[in-house]
């Protein structure tokens, strides 16, 4: 399934196998979501398409609905979503050198990770399954 955490400049994206293997993950311009969004469907032949239901959830669905999909998007909740991905990238990306000395409570991630975001909406998709809504 092919997953997207919508934002208003950017966001993330995440192609996650049925058996919830990341396949791929990045971040994109959300004026390019509808075209990245296309060519990752073509490429990995997703099933799905999971899209967060907050922040630019709207917008996002509008291009992708313009780019001429096979594949109606389906809204999954977002609540808590960003502090879950922030804490899986921080998992995933331990601190180096001497970033290793500031406590955690007050490290910040080194780059976006709202791609970590978009894994967790896919796995909540796996977990919820139908109860999904549709937009």
């Amino acid at each position: 399934m092919l997953a997207i955490d919508p934002g208003r400049d950017k966001c993330g994206i995440a192609v996650v196998g049925e058996d919830g293997r990341v396949l791929y993950q990045g971040i994109v311009a959300a004026a390019q979501v509808g075209g990245e969004t296309a060519r990752l469907l073509t490429e990995y032949r997703a099933k799905h398409l999971v899209v967060g239901d907050r922040t630019g959830a709207k917008d996002v669905c509008r291009a992708l609905d313009a780019a001429g999909l096979a594949l109606t998007p389906v809204l999954v909740d977002e609540h808590h979503s960003s502090e879950e991905g922030r804490r899986r990238f921080v998992r995933d990306n331990p601190p180096r050198g001497w970033r290793r000395l500031i406590p955690h409570a007050f490290r910040t991630p080194t780059r976006p990770y709202d791609d970590y975001v978009a894994i967790l909406l896919a796995e909540r998709y796996l977990q919820e399954g139908a109860r999904a809504n549709r937009p």
